[in-house]
């Protein structure tokens, strides 16, 4: 992997702070040149989905966690645009409904996973339990869990085991043969200013933008301590979470291509090899399809 993608990779029981990952950083890679590098690991990423979707033995779920106007929908719109449809399928994650709300909170998530030979793209996931929930504890009394009657009942002994939770979680899909992705894309608070007031300024944005952003965004500081609570305990070499820098976004969906593309490497998929048998049948097919008139 290129060493400067590699650095956005949490190193697991290192110590974390998002302090230390600009969210402006682009490295020698240059602007002028990102739709042509784009275009090209698409077109690779293409080939090595099919080499997946053929073999039908891993799949690949991508996961994309971010603060609002971070750039995650236009991300994948970029990223993911090379792919077979057939062989992909993504999922935004609202608030939870009635149904959901009656299972354990990896339910709807786990029900989502993508079948073998798929990439599963996960726009916001399980991961919203333990940041939304853990800036906003009141919102977990919704899940009727016995003992939690108060957020006084919501204490550090509830996110451990929560933290436990996913990361048995994403132990199990992998041993199954889910390979995991997780991506944080971070960007500045500056830069979401400037965002939100583009959402805000052009008509045909406004239907982005939410009064209800603005009181998320007061609370930054809280949120930023989420999340590098929860990269840290689930960070795992089977499930690796990476911190991209999110204020460039043509540098964002480069960083989030080469890795895709060289974890997809990483599988060492190869085709079978056709039987002789097989070889001829097809030769066969070959000469009757050339001999129709």
């Amino acid at each position: 992997m290129d060493a400067l993608i590699n650095q956005f990779r949490i190193a697991k029981g290192k110590p974390f702070s998002l302090k230390d990952h600009d969210p402006g950083f682009s490295g020698d890679y240059k602007k002028e040149k990102a739709i042509r590098l784009l275009n090209e690991l698409r077109d690779e990423m293409d080939n090595l989905q099919e080499e997946m979707y053929a073999l039908n033995k891993n799949s690949l779920l991508i996961i994309f966690q971010a603060m609002d106007a971070a750039g995650k929908d236009s991300a994948i719109e970029h990223t993911m645009s090379g792919l077979n449809p057939q062989g992909c399928q993504v999922y935004s994650f609202k608030q939870p409904s009635a149904e959901e709300l009656d299972h354990d909170f990896i339910w709807r998530h786990s029900k989502a996973l993508p079948e073998r030979g798929r990439v599963g793209i996960h726009n916001r996931s399980h991961y919203e339990n333990v940041l939304v929930c853990k800036v906003h504890p009141e919102y977990v009394l919704n899940e009727g869990i016995a003992g939690i009657e108060s957020v006084k009942d919501i204490n550090a002994a509830f996110w451990r085991d929560r933290y436990e939770s996913i990361r048995n979680f994403e132990k199990h899909i992998s041993r199954n043969g889910t390979v995991i992705l997780k991506f944080f894309l971070n960007v500045s608070k500056e830069e979401q200013k400037k965002r939100f007031l583009e959402r805000i300024d052009q008509p045909l944005k406004n239907w982005k933008f939410s009064s209800g952003d603005i009181d998320e965004r007061a609370k930054w500081d809280q949120y930023m301590s989420a999340y590098e609570e929860a990269i840290s305990a689930t960070t795992e070499e089977h499930a690796p979470w990476y911190v991209i820098p999110a204020d460039k976004k043509w540098f964002t969906r480069i960083a989030i291509s080469r890795i895709i593309v060289d974890t997809f490497k990483a599988m060492n998929m190869q085709l079978p090899e056709l039987s002789e048998s097989e070889k001829a049948r097809l030769e066969e097919c070959r000469k009757r399809l050339i001999d129709e008139k």
